[in-house]
């Protein structure tokens, strides 16, 4: 993901929680975002 061109972070959770567009942009703007919880990993995954 970190490598990833764009991202399309679905959510906010799995099954019946999900299925909604949460996140949508480059994984530096996803980082920076932060409000999302594959961006809370993303961000400690490279180190932020």
């Amino acid at each position: 993901m970190a490598h990833a061109d764009w991202i399309i972070d679905l959510g906010p959770g799995a099954g019946h929680d999900g299925g909604r567009i949460t996140f949508e942009g480059t994984a530096a703007e996803l980082i920076a975002d932060g409000s999302t919880l594959t961006g809370k990993h993303l961000t400690e995954y490279v180190g932020n």
